[in-house]
């Protein structure tokens, strides 16, 4: 099926902008199933590819020599908002493999939870790499590195074994050569890989296939445990309000979401063993929720009690200053041609 996605932005009934995007929708075997007019489009995986970057340390049993909770591998998969939740699962890591918050080169930024950012600004908390988005991804690697003997200084170099193996597992997963993946410096200072949304996708269906497969190779029952512990612990994922949050806590664990920076939105489906790449052009993080609802509703992916309860992601109130509703952001979904 090809499908024409975009999202307006309304200021009463006025359309004031538009974002259009692009969506890649494929089985285990990367066989297209839905897709826009660039499918094939290349760009950056950002932190959508966080299951695959947490795979390694799963599939080589260092999850389970280092005694971690599903719990904590969930914020090991996280954008989180910084929360004292967030940052308690991230000090419990560093602390377990006797490392601490000044190991981690993911650098400070404010985070989005209220309570930790008026604390900060209060001056009742101090500036922390645990704040940072990415603290738990940078955590797990740590611990990766630790259990394979690798140095702990440079884990984020493109030359460390840590990177290298990410390269490696990354390409496998989203069936890709590895030297095809163009690469660059993420937000968190780590290696971000670049690959097609459909390469993407096909990643996200071999997660939810994983998740739904009791047992099979070490691969795939590592798939399964990450799948498992996000979706059991979606809040560790990303926060309350986030969409990739919401979308797993309304679908009880049919659907594996996370998201990643400029645009990006990646599911997995794992009644169906297929994934989803959504990624809006512009970059605008403020698309993603009403196209990515419109999509899977689109795809009968939604009941309609989940329908429902993704009201807020469905379609997104516009408020002035004053706090006044003056318009709304939405998805138009059209069906171009049918395969």
């Amino acid at each position: 099926m090809r499908v024409h996605l975009e999202v307006l932005v309304r200021r009463g009934e006025i359309v004031e902008s538009r974002h259009r995007l692009e969506l890649a929708h494929v089985d285990a075997r990367g066989r297209l199933l839905t897709a826009s007019e660039h499918p094939q489009l290349v760009t950056t995986f950002r932190s959508s590819a966080k299951p695959f970057q947490l795979l390694p340390l799963v599939e080589r049993g260092h999850a389970e020599r280092w005694g971690f909770s599903d719990e904590q591998l969930a914020v090991m998969a996280a954008s989180h908002v910084g929360s004292a939740y967030h940052l308690a699962l991230v000090r419990s890591i560093l602390e377990r493999i006797g490392l601490g918050a000044e190991h981690l080169v993911c650098g400070f930024h404010e985070p989005e939870d209220a309570a930790s950012l008026a604390a900060l600004r209060g001056g009742s908390a101090s500036p922390s790499p645990l704040y940072n988005n990415c603290s738990g991804k940078h955590a797990g690697l740590l611990a990766l590195a630790r259990a394979e003997n690798w140095p702990v200084e440079g884990y984020h170099r493109p030359a460390h074994p840590v990177q290298q193996l990410l390269h490696r597992t990354v390409a496998e997963v989203c069936s890709v050569a590895p030297e095809s993946m163009g690469t660059a410096v993420d937000g968190c200072s780590l290696v971000v890989f670049a690959l097609p949304l459909a390469a993407m996708a096909r990643g996200y269906a071999v997660l939810a296939a994983a998740a739904a497969q009791p047992g099979g190779d070490a691969r795939t029952r590592a798939l399964a445990r990450i799948a498992r512990a996000m979706t059991a612990y979606p809040r560790a994922v990303e926060g309350p309000g986030r969409l990739s949050t919401e979308l797993m806590e309304a679908t009880a664990g049919r659907s594996i979401a996370k998201g990643g920076a400029e645009g990006l939105q990646l599911v997995g489906l794992t009644d169906r063993g297929e994934g989803l790449a959504i990624k809006c052009e512009d970059g605008a993080q403020r698309a993603i929720g009403p196209a990515v609802t419109a999509v899977l509703e689109q795809l009968g992916a939604l009941t309609p009690p989940e329908v429902a309860r993704l009201a807020a992601q469905r379609i997104v109130t516009v408020r002035n200053a004053a706090g006044l509703e003056v318009g709304s952001i939405t998805a138009g979904l059209e069906v171009v041609a049918l395969t």
